[in-house]
């Protein structure tokens, strides 16, 4: 193979560094075109102070919108400059990323059944299960699981009364009571 169809290293990385920056800007443009869809959806009816509650939607889009673009353009015409290098590691901690998915999930899925606060309090615990494990600090023993329980109701539970107590929002609760 002759020398001049080889690219250098550097090229190489550099143009997949473009494409992925470019790839990168064109997410945030998606990002925000599914929020402009969904706006368009929220009633437009003027509320307290003249504004409809898809103002703020049609506002965060647009600024995602802009910031798209900008990260396009950035990418296209060199990338982003002077960024530093990434610390951690090369690749992905994947059981990590399988606990918090499975957090998140759980918490979607079960809300509505377990209530706010412990379903909650469950996507909590398996988070910080997934953060331990990507740190190496696997901690198996049922005290570290409860203290992680009681730590993400002692965070769910305040923010559930703020709603439904004090901003009169309805979130699922366990009961009927608004305290649980």
């Amino acid at each position: 193979m002759p020398l001049s169809d080889a690219s250098p290293p550097q090229a190489e990385h550099s143009s997949r560094s473009t494409l992925l920056q470019t790839l990168v800007g064109l997410g945030v443009l998606v990002l925000a075109l599914g929020l402009a869809f969904g706006a368009a959806s929220v009633s437009s009816e003027a509320g307290y102070g003249g504004v409809g509650p898809n103002f703020l939607p049609w506002v965060v889009s647009a600024v995602l919108g802009i910031c798209g673009v900008l990260c396009v353009v950035q990418a296209r015409s060199g990338g982003f400059r002077h960024l530093e290098e990434a610390s951690g590691d090369p690749r992905g901690h994947w059981p990590g990323f399988v606990w918090v998915s499975a957090g998140l999930l759980l918490n979607a899925l079960l809300i509505t059944t377990l209530g706010f606060i412990l379903s909650c309090a469950l996507c909590f615990v398996l988070a910080v299960r997934g953060f331990k494990s990507a740190e190496g600090r696997v901690d198996r023993r049922l005290g570290g699981w409860l203290q992680d329980l009681l730590i993400g109701v002692a965070v769910a539970a305040p923010v559930y009364w703020m709603f439904t107590q004090f901003l009169a929002i309805n979130l699922p609760g366990l009961t009927n009571t608004g305290w649980l």
